[in-house]
């Protein structure tokens, strides 16, 4: 789930670029347009907090997910650097630098007074982070995020790319949203992606990724990032649909799979395109299944490496 816990504005009607741009994606998407992604009614609304989508997560108990065979943060390198040490192989994105920000940090839980302090936004002030969500037998959205980013980073390595992860549970804390969106910009990055997972209402199923709205105030100018994140989100939605198989939000995006937003510090102060990716609902327990399944998180990963490079060699 994204970092601001604030409602979602009012919805606006989608670019006919970005819906075009999807659509033209999905032509080639099996499944995409039917099944369980017909528009909802009445999601669950989320609750106050910085750049995150529903409650805090609970205590871990019960069901575990599977092993995700890769490995421990501790073992992926430090902070905002972390990358692999090894020499990276020529490839189609040789040359370009992918920022990958995992949602939230597992220790969040042991700084509630740290990440309950506001920070700037540019368009206002919201708190530094949250603990995010998790699934109701425990498995938190942190590890889950943290667990794609891994795979993510290898696979985009893998096409010659330079990674960087804003953090790598390495901290205690964070980091904080304008860091996140200070990272990806001194990093000069092509595209930066933020994972999450929501913690919406039971029926609420899907995906969906947030795209940055027009905004303009205080530190906040994403007026050149607008048209290339909405780009990078159409691909990474149209190719998420097929690697995964898994529908567009039947609560959100009117079932184009693609929101934008004007409240998230994370895309407000970004300088680079960059868009946010709500992997699935950790409070439904079909979308947890899958969630909480080390071979659905690859296809996970697949999809987002997929749209990222669709986008990067345009």
């Amino acid at each position: 789930m994204p970092y601001d816990d604030s409602p979602p504005p009012t919805r606006r009607a989608r670019p006919l670029s970005v819906a075009a741009a999807l659509a033209a994606v999905c032509l080639t998407a099996a499944g995409c347009g039917g099944g369980p992604e017909a528009e909802g009614a009445g999601a669950a609304p989320p609750g106050p907090g910085a750049d995150a989508a529903s409650s805090t997560a609970p205590t871990p108990t019960g069901k575990q997910p599977e092993p995700s065979g890769t490995a421990s943060p501790s073992d992926s390198g430090a902070g905002a650097d972390s990358g692999s040490a090894k020499p990276l192989p020529k490839g189609p994105l040789t040359g370009r630098t992918v920022v990958i920000d995992p949602g939230h940090n597992p220790r969040n839980r042991d700084h509630t007074r740290e990440i309950n302090e506001k920070v700037d936004i540019g368009t206002g002030r919201k708190e530094c982070d949250t603990t995010g969500t998790s699934t109701d037998d425990g498995y938190a959205e942190a590890r889950f995020t943290l667990d794609v980013s891994h795979r993510l980073r290898t696979l985009l390595e893998a096409e010659g790319a330079r990674v960087r992860l804003t953090h790598d549970a390495d901290r205690p804390f964070g980091p904080c949203i304008d860091e996140r969106a200070r990272i990806g910009n001194e990093a000069k990055a092509d595209a930066v992606v933020s994972v999450h997972a929501d913690g919406s209402a039971v029926g609420n199923r899907g995906f969906h990724v947030i795209l940055p709205a027009g905004v303009k105030g205080g530190g906040a100018d994403t007026s050149k990032i607008v048209k290339s994140s909405a780009d990078l989100g159409a691909r990474i939605a149209g190719h998420f649909v097929r690697t995964t198989g898994s529908a567009p939000s039947n609560y959100i995006g009117g079932n184009t799979g693609l929101d934008t937003r004007n409240d998230l510090g994370g895309l407000n102060l970004s300088t680079v395109p960059k868009v946010f990716v709500e992997c699935g609902n950790m409070r439904d327990p079909k979308d947890a299944a899958l969630l909480t399944s080390a071979s659905w998180r690859q296809k996970a990963a697949q999809g987002l490496a997929d749209g990222i490079t669709s986008y990067l060699k345009g």
